[in-house]
């Protein structure tokens, strides 16, 4: 399906993005969307006629479970609602920890890289079937960004991608930035990347913009699309004429002229990329990887709950070193654990103070000092709204804020979304005590 020119719907720009010109379709965050209704934005974009795309955030299709049956089913949901010709996800893993490996389960509130193992893709690809089953549209699938690299990877990401298109028929969702990310932080050459992997399987690409600090490149959405991740995007273009193509923006939204600039630029980018198709067509395809034998595309018996184990066990010794303190597993660079670590956390409360405004209001200044010492002790395991409630009660617990009137104020705000009464000292232990036992 031919898509065009797009731009993501945040409700921040929601009004530019419906004047914007050229606006083929749009992409919004499925998990931001009810099941039953859609915002009054994008009931009158789809009575223009422009297509909706859901793009989901918390599947973990890379993770070592299987996916969850109710996200599914929201998913279906909103695909339903829109009347969407596709719907899309990512390639990483969110959470880990639980009953398959007897510990705290663990939310990342990240999306974080898979290794690129066969055992990984074994499981990922019987995850991608299983969604596939329960969705009523075709899936696509977006590489990611990722600061840290697993040791030990046995697939380059072309490679990766390709044996996940021809295991399970999956589309995909390129992000060039992505490309160019993976490209500065784990010295992964774009156009490999780009040579491996199917480019007649592409549903569309992603374009956004990040900033580098420090030799590492942060995947902000928040910073305009720079010109790497233009020729990024040229070089695609060389290859394939892609069936559509989005401009990303996730904050510090610009007025409306300048996200109509970038579409502009990214259009004259695909104009020119057109030109550039200097490589010979069909190009001869680079050699293909060889699994060992017991894996998927073997034939052979895979015995998927073995592989779910020690896909589970790895994925939750880094997340518990990114999120609770653990030790560093072995094989990985400490130095890029730490800005992964620091970078979750900050993202943590970035979130926090999105989904819930009237902490930072109540808190003032003192709100992301003392929500990063919260992070640092309480790993998140039950989603960004649990998380502001318990920090919220560990502030009231300790008797803070120490100012009466914001202490009466956080109270109030707790009562009003938890319990009717504050929470106590005692209570706390108690919480504790159960979720220590339960991690047994």
């Amino acid at each position: 399906m031919k898509l065009g020119i797009g731009i993501g719907w945040r409700p921040e720009i929601a009004d530019a993005v419906e004047a914007l010109p050229g606006i083929d379709w749009v992409e919004a965050v499925a998990e931001n969307l009810c099941d039953d209704h859609l915002p009054a934005s994008l009931t009158r974009l789809r009575e223009r006629g422009v297509t909706v795309v859901p793009h989901g955030v918390s599947l973990g299709l890379g993770g070592a479970d299987r996916p969850d049956p109710g996200r599914l089913a929201g998913l279906a949901a909103r695909a339903a609602l829109l009347g969407t010709p596709l719907v899309t996800e990512h390639i990483a893993f969110v959470r880990a920890g639980g009953p398959r490996t007897a510990s705290p389960a663990l939310e990342a509130g990240h999306l974080l890289p898979v290794p690129r193992t066969w055992a990984a893709l074994d499981v990922l690809c019987e995850n991608v079937r299983i969604a596939q089953d329960s969705l009523p549209v075709p899936l696509a699938l977006e590489n990611i960004a990722a600061l840290i690299s697993w040791p030990d990877e046995e697939l380059t990401e072309g490679q990766f991608l390709a044996e996940l298109v021809e295991r399970t028929g999956v589309r995909l969702l390129i992000d060039v930035a992505n490309l160019h990310t993976n490209h500065v932080n784990r010295g992964e050459d774009p156009s490999r990347a780009l040579d491996e992997l199917p480019v007649e399987a592409i549903a569309y690409v992603h374009v956004a913009g990040g900033v580098e600090k420090d030799g590492v490149w942060h995947d902000t959405h928040a910073h305009p699309v720079t010109e790497p991740v233009l020729a990024v995007l040229a070089e695609l273009r060389s290859r394939v004429s892609p069936p559509g193509v989005l401009l990303e923006r996730d904050d510090d939204f610009p007025p409306a002229a300048e996200l109509a600039g970038e579409l502009d630029t990214i259009r004259a980018t695909l104009d020119a990329g057109r030109g550039r198709a200097t490589r010979p067509v069909p190009r001869e395809a680079p050699p293909r990887a060889e699994p060992p034998e017991g894996t998927g595309r073997t034939g052979g018996p895979v015995d998927t709950d073995a592989v779910r184990d020690r896909v589970a066990m790895a994925q939750t010794s880094l997340l518990s070193a990114l999120v609770a303190g653990t030790p560093v597993p072995e094989g990985f660079d400490h130095r890029r654990l730490g800005i992964q670590s620091r970078a979750l956390a900050a993202k943590r409360a970035d979130v926090v103070a999105k989904v819930a405004p009237e902490l930072p209001q109540i808190l003032g200044q003192a709100y992301r000092g003392a929500f990063l010492a919260y992070a640092k002790a309480r790993p998140m395991s039950a989603g960004y709204r649990r998380d502001a409630l318990d920090f919220a009660e560990q502030l009231l617990v300790a008797g803070r804020p120490e100012d009466s009137a914001a202490r009466r104020r956080l109270t109030h705000w707790w009562q009003d979304r938890a319990a009717p009464r504050p929470p106590r000292r005692t209570t706390r232990l108690a919480r504790a005590a159960r979720s220590v036992l339960a991690g047994r």
